[in-house]
């Protein structure tokens, strides 16, 4: 087997983007071990990608850096004030401290004081109004639907009429 030649095969880069198969890691990382070529251009690869990815990252704006590190430091400080409290934070309830017992440090669950959908006050006022006038339309829908039967049926009646008149007089 060619070693430059599996080096410019696309296994390495297989092997780096994570699309190579169970069977081509193994075969790869065997040959990692006995030939120290694959090792270093597999390294080069690897440091190639670092590098492109820190160059082409788009970095945040400062302001969410600030406010992630603000929330960090206000935990940080709030559990060494208060072992095992944490304050929640909900645009319902405002502030609240909470015993919450450690999990080891796992995920803190987060129940919910409502399984009902909350929805602001202006959106019950606007949805009430498109529930009115769409009331008033079917009205008028109706309406002149009633009113155009109506006025076909006058207009059969006229038309029948004039056949009538029509059949009546004889021809000038």
């Amino acid at each position: 087997m060619d070693i430059n030649e599996y080096i410019k095969s696309g296994a390495l880069e297989a092997y780096l983007s994570g699309s190579a198969s169970e069977t081509e890691t193994h075969k790869l990382l065997y040959l990692k071990a006995v030939h120290p070529e694959i090792d270093d251009a597999l390294y080069r690869m690897e440091v190639d990608l670092e590098n492109l990815a820190k160059y082409m990252a788009i970095k945040p704006p400062t302001r969410v850096w600030d406010k992630i590190d603000d929330n960090l430091k206000e935990l940080a400080k709030t559990e060494e004030e208060h072992p095992g409290m944490l304050k929640v934070h909900s645009k319902r309830i405002g502030i609240e401290e909470k015993q919450i017992p450690a999990k080891d440090g796992q995920f803190i669950e987060v129940e919910g004081s409502s399984t009902h959908m909350r929805i602001h006050k202006i959106w019950r006022w606007i949805l009430l109004g498109i529930f009115i006038l769409g009331k008033i339309f079917l009205g008028f829908a109706i309406y002149y639907y009633l009113e155009n039967r109506q006025m076909m049926k006058q207009m059969e009646k006229q038309q029948q009429e004039l056949s009538k008149k029509k059949q009546g007089q004889p021809e000038k």
